[in-house]
Formats: structure tokens, sequence, C-alpha cells
């Protein structure tokens, strides 16, 4: 074959992919006049129909492309690499690759067979003046997800599966004999096997039934299934659990010995897995030892075994409205690894020799044995806290400790670390797992302290690894490591910010890394308590990148760390299981593991993590509806949350259930959206609706199945509903309530 004619022949049908070609149109195009020339290009064609990069076409003769064949040397100019964000409707658009390039609209009868997440190449349409990117989806090059969740529809001969996302835009077609015995109207978990090029639907199987839709536990594990978080544990993992042993004799006589050590953990009131706990102890010196002992899951899960597959797969344990799902077996996770009271644990450990003021003087890193004296609710602990009053020696050491984290804590935002407020929507549950109460859970002193301990274990960490074996800033560490990164802000999206808050009277330095945090902290201290709260918070979060796993470090731009790992929390995060194995073969002498390997698992572990978060969003967000579905007609104060050409989003203060205001239901003018200023405007009167604003609203429909909530906007002399009894009363010792106090610091730092 006459390899320069091919490619010349590929690359008339890759500029082309949707259309049919024969002989004669492609001797055309490329100008092949001459007989001889003709019948070399129909050689050509039949060896490349041959080697399937051309397919034939229904009419006699023709051929298009394969679009597996349109690989970078054929991929011209007008090529995009991306991925789809399905939207209501059947449009989409495409998020490139390629870094600054802007996001491409698809219309819906160009999306070839895309699902909502797949990676797929583009063909670019000529760009039109004042238009955004318009473009064709060519190829998937990969599916996000293959296995969906909805509820069965049954025809005579056949089923369709009807989603509960609101990114799946298509029904599943089902045989009856792929049903698997699922009945009309039951939620089921279903496969997608099959999308034939002439059909409208994908085609399906029945691979898990549900139960009945609205029923607490089948909603549950319809959002587990639906991020592809496994319902239970394989038998062959729950067998492996069952063998694990208690450590020899002669493994805790190897390790460092802090039981005879002031030792404890503080956590949620209802946690079992306690994966860290600190120890105090003065020196002669006057300086204070403390030790951040994190639970040892690397002596007892080994790498290739089915525990380690297992927990590598998930990521990382799922928290649920009313469950937790663990990334390892209950016998790991609640009991031999647990730090429980009065139980010797094995742990792998960071001291450091500190003074009052939080100087660190030195520190050393190993295996360790502890006993912990004392289990604490946060509660308790801010009590001690809050009084000032130790009853005992673990009372005494969290006075002292607390005075050290504030000292800490005030050395990390002066060097530039951003406090953004993370807001943790709590439930009240009845028996029947119904919310009955919703509220703020806020964080107070006792979670600074663990928090403040736990990021200076990690840095501690991080530093070690990365900065031995880098004799300068441009030199890479000789020893591949697991860092958690967080870059710098997105300047477009910054600069948008900083017009925006400018309009509401605050100004923002954004000359250095440092100024620009002080800016935010000064915002955020300023913006407390106002009706713009909520927004500004909402926007600056937008701003900012995204934290992840990676190999190669960039530093932590919201902590104002250069080197920044996640030590401490293995029990519930696999990054931390590798983080353990990686520093005991490093503090071994162990050579270096492949850069590449651990990159991948990064990237998998940081895909987990999201679709984690994502999951436990999806259980507040069913929680809320069916807290609100009893209370259709009643009228609550709320702020305006988000505005779309769709409608605008209020947030009910008191419970923070969201909904939609639809534009429609807006009778008295004709609004218009101004993305820029984050508000919608009446034409003819100009009444303005903006982020923040106080309205009241009536709670108008409630759909379960997708988690969605329509409201009313009514006039404010309508009675409202009494505001819930279960509300966060969270203070701050001074009596003041912190709007920026972080929740669950540790899980998302």
């Amino acid at each position: 074959m006459n390899e320069q004619l091919a490619k010349q022949i590929l690359k008339v049908f890759a500029n082309n992919p949707f259309d049919a070609y024969n002989h004669k149109q492609i001797a055309s195009r490329i100008g092949a006049s001459s007989k001889a020339e003709r019948q070399e290009v129909i050689r050509t064609i039949q060896q490349l129909a041959q080697e399937k990069h051309l397919v034939p076409d229904d009419h006699q003769g023709k051929f298009r492309i394969n679009p597996k064949s349109i690989d970078d040397d054929l991929m011209p100019q007008n090529y995009v690499v991306g991925t789809i964000d399905m939207k209501q409707g059947g449009k989409a658009y495409v998020i490139p690759d390629e870094e600054g390039r802007e996001d491409i609209q698809i219309a819906p009868n160009n999306t070839n067979h895309a699902l909502h997440g797949d990676t797929v190449k583009v063909l670019m349409f000529p760009q039109r003046k004042m238009h955004k990117p318009e473009g064709q989806v060519v190829e998937i090059l990969h599916r996000a997800k293959t296995r969906f969740v909805g509820v069965i529809q049954r025809q005579e001969r056949f089923a369709f599966m009807v989603s509960d996302s609101r990114t799946m835009q298509v029904d599943i077609f089902i045989h009856n004999d792929d049903l698997a015995g699922a009945e009309n109207g039951e939620k089921v978990l279903v496969e997608m096997t099959e999308w034939p090029e002439r059909m409208n639907n994908p085609v399906g199987k029945v691979v898990k039934r549900l139960g009945k839709p609205g029923d607490n536990n089948v909603e549950m594990q319809s959002i587990l299934a639906e991020y592809d978080f496994p319902l239970d544990f394989p038998a062959e993992v729950e067998a492996e659990a069952k063998k694990i042993k208690k450590p020899t004799k002669k493994e805790i006589a190897s390790r460092r010995d802090f039981r005879d050590v002031t030792t404890f953990t503080i956590d949620p009131a209802d946690a079992k897995d306690f994966d860290d706990a600190l120890s105090f102890s003065e020196l002669k010196n006057g300086h204070v030892e403390v030790g951040v002992h994190i639970a040892d899951v690397s002596y007892y899960v080994k790498p290739g075994t089915a525990i380690d597959r297992e927990a590598y797969e998930r990521g990382t344990s799922v928290y649920l409205v009313d469950r937790t799902i663990p990334m390892l077996p209950e016998k790991l996770c609640n009991d031999v690894c647990s730090l429980r009271q009065d139980e010797e644990k094995l742990c792998f450990s960071v001291v450091l020799e500190m003074d009052a003021k939080g100087k660190v003087y030195g520190s050393w890193m190993g295996k360790s044995v502890i006993r912990s004296d004392r289990r604490m609710a946060y509660e308790e602990a801010q009590e001690v806290i809050e009084s000032g009053q130790a009853a005992d020696v673990v009372g005494e050491a969290i006075l002292k400790l607390h005075a050290i984290a504030t000292k800490l804590r005030e050395a990390r935002y002066k060097n530039g670390a951003i406090n953004f407020e993370s807001q943790e929507v709590k439930f009240q549950l009845d028996e029947n797992a119904k919310p009955i109460g919703v509220y703020i859970k806020e964080s107070k002193e006792a979670n600074w302290l663990i928090e403040e301990f736990m990021l200076l274990a990690n840095k501690t960490v991080a530093e070690y690894i990365g900065k031995s074996g880098s004799a300068g800033k441009s030199s890479k560490p000789s020893r591949t490591f697991v860092y958690r990164v967080h870059d710098e802000p997105n300047p477009e999206k910054l600069n948008t910010f900083v017009e925006f808050v400018a309009k509401l009277g605050f100004s923002m330095k954004t000359s250095s890394r440092k100024a620009l945090a002080e800016s935010y902290n000064r915002l955020f201290e300023n913006i407390a308590g106002r009706g713009e709260e909520h927004m500004v918070d909402t926007i600056a979060i937008r701003t900012m990148s995204k934290a992840y796993y990676s190999t190669e470090n960039i530093g932590h731009y919201g902590l104002a760390f250069p080197y920044y790992t996640h030590f401490t929390s293995p029990i519930r995060r696999y990054p931390d299981l590798m983080v353990h194995r990686l520093l005991e073969r490093y503090l071994g002498g162990g050579t270096s593991v492949s850069a590449a390997e651990y990159e991948d698992y990064c990237k998998h572990c940081s895909i987990m993590e999201k679709k984690a978060a994502d999951a436990e969003r999806a259980s507040v967000k069913y929680k809320q509806a069916e807290y609100l579905a009893d209370k259709i007609g009643q009228v609550f104060p709320a702020l305006i949350s988000g505005v779309s050409k769709w409608g605008i989003y209020a947030e009910v203060e008191d419970s923070k259930c969201e909904g939609m205001i639809p534009i429609g239901s807006l009778k008295d003018d004709y609004y218009m959206l101004d993305e820029d200023n984050y508000q919608v405007i009446g034409r003819r009167y100009g009444r303005t609706y903006k982020l923040g604003y106080p309205v009241h609203i009536r709670v108008r429909k409630v759909d379960l199945i997708k988690k969605q909530i329509d409201f009313d906007l009514v006039d404010e002399d309508e009675p409202v509903a009494p505001k819930s009894q279960h509300k966060s009363k969270d203070k701050s010792p001074q009596g003041k309530k912190n709007p920026k106090q972080k929740g669950h610091a540790r899980r998302k730092r």
C-alpha cells in the first residue's frame, strides 16, 4: 500500500468524519486526475477498508472513516479531546483537556451517544463571531461509567430503566430476559451492555434489584450504586479479615513504647473508627513532647491481599447521612486498628519536641505501641477548654495542647493559609431514619486542637521525604512519594471574583500570594453575619482549585505549606496507607518506587475521593428533600443561593434546604439573567433578585427520586412556618457565633 497516498486519503475522511465518499470523490479532492492515479486511489481505499480504517456506508461504494483511526498524526487543529458535561434537555458542553481552552457547546443531536463524564473526541465547527465554540462528538474514547440506577417501567415484551440522575438524558432499553425478575416500578442497578448506532437508546441488563423507591435503605443503596461504591465486601475479603490475629509480643517489644505516656483520642460522639491519638509529656528542658499516633493499618493490610485490593478500589470510606460505608472490613476499622480506650494498639507515630509557642525543635517518626487513657467526644473536650478546668492529667494535657494549637493556627494564617468556611449539614433522624430536624454542625476549639496537630504531622512527614534528596528548589526529590497538593486559583475566576466583591464594597489585594490570603481572611471576617455572607463564601470557594493527590509536589496553596501529605487517616483513606508504606520503606533505607505507577494510584484515589464527596452530597440532598416532603405549602425565609436562565435557587435559612424558583413562575415581569453580577433583572420594572438576597418561599413540589425541590416566591407578609426545634445552638466560648469555623477539616484538607 502506498503509505503516503493512504495518509492523504485518511486526512480527507478525518476532516469530514460524518460524511461518506466514493473513490471518485476522494480522487477529485486529492487531485488524482489520471487513470493510473485513480486506480491507485481505488486500490488504497480497498486496502484501508480491509484494515478497518474505513467502514462501508449504506450507499454502495461509499466509505466513512473509523473514528479509532483518527490518531495524533491525522487529528487536525479542529479536533479537541475533553470531558463531556451533560445538561438538562440533552445539550452538553465538552471541557477540553488542554488548559486555557474554552468549553465547547454540543447540540443534543451532535452528542453521538456520549454520556455525562465520558472522555470524547470533538470535531470543531467554524466559529461564528460573538458565539461560543461549537462542535460534534466523533468518538467516545472512554466511558465514565456503565452502571446506572433507576426505576423499571415495564411494557409487554420489554422494559426501560428511567435513571435517577439528572445528567442521564436517555432511558436504557432492557429485554424481558435481562430483567432478573425486576417488577414494574422497582428500583434497580443496570449495566449498559451496548448502544447500537441506529438505536436512540442504549441496551442494558439488570444486575441488582434494590427495592421500592422511597424506602430509606433502598435510596441510600441507590446512591452508593450510582457512584460505583460496592454495597458489601466480597466473601474473600471478609474471610481474610477473620484470620487477622493480634500482634505478637515480639512485635510489640520491637516498637517504641508509649503505653505509660498520657494518651487520649478526641472524635465525634458516634465515631467507632479511632485512627488518631495524641500523647503529651513534659521534658526536663522545659519543652513538651507531643505524639501524634496513627493506627498502623499497614501492619495488618499487606500489598496484594484481597483486603488491600478492595481498599484500593474503594479509595476511601463514604459518609452518608445515616451510615458509614467503610474502606476496610469492620473487624479492622472498628476493632483491630481502632485506637480504643484501655487497649494496646499498634501505631505509626510522629513525635515532636516543642515549646509553648509551637516551635518544633526535633521530630521522630517510627512504629510504636500505645494505650489510650481516655476516649473523648469533641463536646467533652470543648467543655474542658471553655471551663479552663482540668479534672485529671488528660484534661491538663488538653489545656496545654490547646494553647499550643492556638499558636500554631495563628502562625499558619500569618504565613498565608486561607480560612475557608465549610458548613456541614446534619440531621436528627427518627427510628426509621426520617429527618425530623436539620442543623449546621460548627467546628470549635476542640476540633481545631486535633486539626492543627494532624496538619503538623502531615506536614512533618511530607517535609522529611520532600526536602531530603533535593539539593535545591529546582531539583526533584530522589524518592517517589504521595503528596496532597493544591494549586493556585484560576486567574480568570479570581479576577471575576475580585471585581464582584468590589461591587459589594470590598477590596482584595492580589499582588502576592500572602497579600491575597490576607485579603480572603479579612473579607470572611468582614462579611460574617451579613446577608451576602453565604453568597461570597460560595463564590470564593469556586475560585479555588481542587486539592488532589500526586507524586509531583506543587505544595498546598490553601494551607500555605510547601510540603504536605495525608498520613493521619489510613483507616478511611487509601492514600494515607500508601504514605505509611512508603515512609516505612524510606526510613528503613529502601530504594524509591516507580513514580509513574504511583501517579496512577494517586489519580485513582483522587477520582474516588470526588465520587465519595458527590455521594455524600446526594445523601444530604435526599434527606433535605425528604425533610420538606411533608411541608408542601408552608412558607419559609430563605436566601438566594444561585441564579440561572432556568430559575432562581434559594436556600431555606433554618434547614439549609435548597430548591429552585422557576423563572416562568415569576409573573410580574420578564426576567433576564445577568451572569456577571449573579442576578436576574426584570426588563420592565427593573426588580432585581441577587445572590444572598433574603426572600420568602413556599414549598411547591418535592421529587424524592430526583432529589429536586421547587419553590414559589411569596410576599414577605405571608406567615412563615415555625423554626426547626433542632437547629444547632453551637456558640464560641465568647458567646458569639463562629460562622467561619471549618467542620471536618481532617476529611477535606
